[in-house]
């Protein structure tokens, strides 16, 4: 992965890390993820459409960090986490763009409104995402996480 202008000031920044792998955190992300996505489905089944938009995108959000923290990346912009996650992993970000889209329009445009059938396909999107991020993690192997930084390190040397 080419490292753009964006992410150089990032990484100059000190907001794009390389940092040694958690598990500890991993699985606080983990966790996050899965309350975050319970909540979601909360307060659509209570009519609160807007606030579950956001928790849904949240929850996607934090499978993410939790790959990253699972082989020792510290991202703090969500743009750039997208960036990342497409170029140092190979994963579709299509679904989570959009998600965060929708957070976004929510959470900042006033006429913005999402309907029920809308939310329900987003939390299956999110889901079926979530569900790909934890099998990735899984399956990581030490020789794989070490690929992976090693593409990081690169990255930041470029």
């Amino acid at each position: 992965m080419k490292k753009t202008d964006f992410l150089a000031k990032l990484i100059d920044e000190k907001k794009i890390q390389i940092i040694e792998p958690s598990e500890n955190i991993k699985n606080a992300y983990l966790k996050r993820s899965y309350e975050s996505l319970t909540s979601s489905k909360l307060l659509a089944d209570a009519g609160n459409l807007n606030d579950s938009i956001a928790l849904t995108y949240y929850s996607m959000y934090y499978s993410v960090l939790a790959l990253f923290y699972r082989i020792g990346l510290k991202c703090e912009n969500h743009t750039a986490s997208i960036l990342l996650l497409k170029g140092i992993f190979g994963i579709d970000t299509r679904e989570l763009e959009k998600a965060k889209r929708e957070r976004i329009d929510n959470q900042y445009y006033i006429d913005f409104h999402i309907t029920e059938l809308e939310l329900e396909r987003m939390i299956k999107i999110a889901e079926s995402f979530n569900s790909e991020i934890i099998g990735f993690i899984d399956s990581l192997k030490e020789k794989d996480i070490t690929e992976y930084r090693n593409k990081l390190i690169l990255m930041f040397n470029k």
